[in-house]
């Protein structure tokens, strides 16, 4: 049974449970003490049941009364907290975004977007989550996130991606490999080299066109994935001298600098794009939240050069 009731009567009961007097009750209530009688009454024969023992000398609480008190401002909070949060929802404050980013975001695009929603929307709070590129349409699509920031992600329907940064692979290597000593790293170079690389699971698209360039090179390469967390793991390998480890820019120089052993050089002819991409569902009423959040990420992408391939 489906029981209607205006939560402007729930307030009139409290305050008549609370005060045990209509007429302090109506003072409270800025209205008349015979408008809350019949309020009350009303409420009551909504609920099939009296709610006050009245006498001309004092109220009292029914034992479903009783019930109401202890139910009703659970009640109405959720349902105060409810119409806020669809308020605020429309008008894109005060609302927390859940955001999941790829750890190559880590390396100097995550905090910089952070900073920026700090300082441009204040009450706004980011839920930030560390996923895997490949996951993080799919979990847009299911609603469990809000936006993403994924290394060239796959496309999904439902699902909006741009480029938010640009970058080229970068070949890692020890300072004891035959390759430091050139200035770049030609693809075909690696023909004969075992390359380090994220597993395919995780970002297929990027791990596909590394591959796709070898090819074209001439070569099909040998790849050893890492499954281990991202730095540690390629520093232990690369520490040995003998791998080339490929990663985006900003990844290979913060390895780099993070190892005294290990240098940096760019892959070339032809470059290898490695572009983090920002997502975020595609449907004919974004949320104001969302829009402000791909705003504010173009504006950083545009005031630090991600797009054309520098950092700043």
């Amino acid at each position: 049974m489906s029981i209607d009731i205006n939560p402007r009567l729930l307030r009139y009961f409290l305050a008549v449970a609370e005060e045990l007097h209509f007429g302090r009750a109506a003072m409270r209530l800025y209205i008349s003490q015979p408008s809350l009688s019949h309020q009350i009454r009303k409420l009551e024969e909504i609920l099939g049941t009296p709610l006050f023992v009245r006498s001309s000398r004092w109220v009292q609480l029914t034992a479903a009364g009783r019930t109401l008190l202890a139910e009703a401002p659970t009640a109405l909070a959720a349902l105060e907290q409810a119409v806020e949060r669809t308020r605020l929802a429309g008008s894109g404050a005060a609302i927390t975004i859940r955001l999941g980013y790829t750890p190559v975001a880590n390396f100097g695009t995550l905090t910089v977007l952070l900073d920026a929603l700090q300082e441009e929307h204040p009450d706004l709070t980011i839920d930030a989550r560390e996923i895997f590129s490949a996951e993080i349409p799919e979990r847009i699509c299911a609603g469990d996130l809000d936006i993403g920031l994924a290394l060239s992600p796959p496309p999904l329907d439902g699902v909006g991606s741009e480029v938010l940064r640009r970058e080229t692979v970068s070949a890692l290597l020890s300072t004891r490999h035959r390759l430091c000593a050139e200035p770049t790293v030609p693809v075909k170079a690696l023909r004969d080299e075992t390359l380090l690389l994220f597993p395919r699971r995780l970002a297929p698209v990027y791990y596909d066109g590394i591959v796709a360039a070898c090819q074209e090179a001439g070569f099909s390469p040998e790849i050893c994935a890492f499954e281990d967390p991202p730095v540690n793991a390629m520093l232990a390998r690369l520490s040995g001298g003998r791998e080339v480890g490929l990663a985006p820019a900003s990844f290979a120089e913060h390895a780099a600098n993070l190892g005294t052993t290990l240098t940096v050089r760019d892959v070339v002819d032809p470059q290898i794009a490695a572009d983090l991409s920002i997502l975020g569902p595609t449907n004919n009423d974004p949320s104001p939240a969302i829009a402000s959040v791909l705003a504010t990420a173009r504006r950083c992408a545009e005031r630090h050069g991600w797009l054309r391939g520098t950092t700043v």
